[in-house]
């Protein structure tokens, strides 16, 4: 194939990328109202499982108090605990916290969950996940936000 072919192709192939491109932004400014109530369906579910699985984790940890989170940080959970330990030099304290969300709507239309941990004083880890809204599996972030909760309790158990 000569070169005049393969330009004409690579041409025709822009100008439908082009036209593809603005027929989903026409069908995303339609869908704006249907991302955000599919946005609300999932924020509900998932923040109901981290809300539950936080509180079965405190369960196991007695000292940590739990605090339901909503609002513009997002909705979840998060439970904290301080603890006072007799070190070389003196008296010492340390602080703990796991703090989950799935945060609100914007523009980028994704879903995102959102985790901090803290072990003794130790930032462990400080994650996201997020997926578009149009494509989000919504078991996916179930299995991470048990993963991630799993994960947190073990390294608590190994550093208490």
């Amino acid at each position: 194939m000569d070169f005049e072919k393969r330009l004409q192709r690579a041409v025709e192939r822009g100008q439908q990328a082009h036209d593809d491109k603005a027929c989903r932004q026409a069908r995303e400014a339609v869908n704006e109202d249907e991302l955000k109530s599919l946005h609300s369906q999932y924020r509900l579910s998932l923040s109901e499982h981290i809300e539950a699985c936080v509180r079965k984790l405190a369960d196991h940890f007695p000292g940590f108090r739990y605090e339901s989170i909503y609002g513009e940080r997002g909705w979840g959970a998060s439970i904290s605990r301080d603890d006072v330990r007799r070190g070389e030099r003196g008296r010492d304290n340390f602080f703990s916290r796991l703090e989950m969300t799935i945060r609100p709507f914007s523009e980028y239309h994704v879903l995102e969950l959102t985790a901090k941990g803290t072990v003794l004083n130790k930032e462990i880890f400080n994650r996201s996940h997020f997926q578009l809204l149009a494509d989000a599996d919504p078991e996916s972030f179930t299995e991470m936000i048990d993963l991630w909760i799993l994960e947190y309790a073990e390294l608590f158990a190994a550093k208490h």
